[in-house]
């Protein structure tokens, strides 16, 4: 027993060793990028970083821009309607697939393939679309109705909708396949006990079901929150911020405001206060997650 022992501890120990350059690394760019961020926004950097302390002012000139504030009111809208919409169409195409259909392998890489697209493309599909000189707005007036009016990306009013959309078509998919993964975890004893004691479908999911699926609801929501805070792309392809400010978001400010006003310390203020915005989401879910895990063993 002894012998056999040895090499498996010596496994270990290789192993442990193989993984240092991974933690330096991670350490380095991760934890010691972060740190170097968080520093520098207390600076007045410029075009080139610089250790002269400027105290709280990035912080009270970020906090006074009207372009920063419409950023957040633009993904605070942006940010509830995704939550609330992806899950719900999420969970619904997830339960209808659920249901053992015909050909559902089709349907399933028919509803995840735009998230395998870019969101480059992704906005870049969707501002043709929405386009109302060839657009779903032309195409509808072509076939008479000419009265018909849908030009979202146009109006400032409504243009972070128009973004929305784009998001949801993306994001659905992979919702979809993460609640359907959780969907086929459940015992099928639960429907058999349901049927047998004549409880509805839809209070069988909405009081058995949802709650069995509470860690799958709690990954996912982690995922698309983290996703919603750094979007950023999806933005620059489908319209650049525009008409205006009205489709500016915090990721797009930080990189105008160190690569095109050349004032890194107020990119790095509005970084710091993007990172806020993460911890908030990830640090609960971690404990949990990891220290319920903990308590149980």
């Amino acid at each position: 027993m002894a012998s056999s022992g040895r090499p498996s501890q010596l496994f270990r120990n290789k192993t442990k060793i193989a993984a240092i350059p991974m933690i330096l690394t991670a350490l380095v760019v991760f934890v010691g990028g972060t740190i170097w961020t968080i520093v520098y926004s207390f600076t007045k950097s410029g075009l080139l970083p610089k250790l002269k302390w400027y105290g709280l002012k990035q912080y009270d000139r970020l906090w006074s821009t009207t372009k920063w504030m419409v950023s957040i009111e633009n993904l605070a809208i942006y940010g509830i309607c995704m939550l609330i919409l992806v899950f719900i169409i999420g969970f619904v195409l997830a339960c209808l697939i659920d249901q053992k259909v015909r050909f559902e392998n089709t349907f399933r890489s028919i509803i995840l393939y735009p998230y395998a697209l870019s969101f480059v493309v992704t906005g870049l599909v969707w501002q043709w679309i929405l386009n109302p000189e060839f657009g779903l707005q032309n195409i509808v007036r072509d076939m008479g109705w000419e009265s018909f009016a849908f030009d979202p990306l146009y109006n400032a009013d409504i243009a972070i909708y128009g973004v929305l959309i784009a998001g949801l078509w993306q994001g659905s998919g992979l919702v979809m396949v993460l609640m359907l993964a959780g969907l086929r975890g459940i015992d099928q004893e639960v429907w058999k006990a349901s049927r047998v004691d004549g409880i509805p479908a839809w209070k069988t999911y909405l009081l058995i079901v949802i709650p069995m699926m509470r860690p799958v609801f709690i990954t996912t929501l982690v995922l698309v929150a983290t996703g919603i805070v750094k979007l950023y792309d999806l933005i620059v392809a489908q319209t650049g911020g525009g008409p205006g400010i009205a489709t500016e978001v915090p990721a797009k400010y930080v990189y105008d405001a160190m690569f095109q006003a050349n004032n890194l310390g107020q990119g790095f203020a509005a970084s710091t206060m993007m990172l806020v915005t993460v911890a908030i989401v990830v640090i609960p879910w971690a404990i949990l997650e990891f220290g319920g895990s903990k308590k149980h063993g």
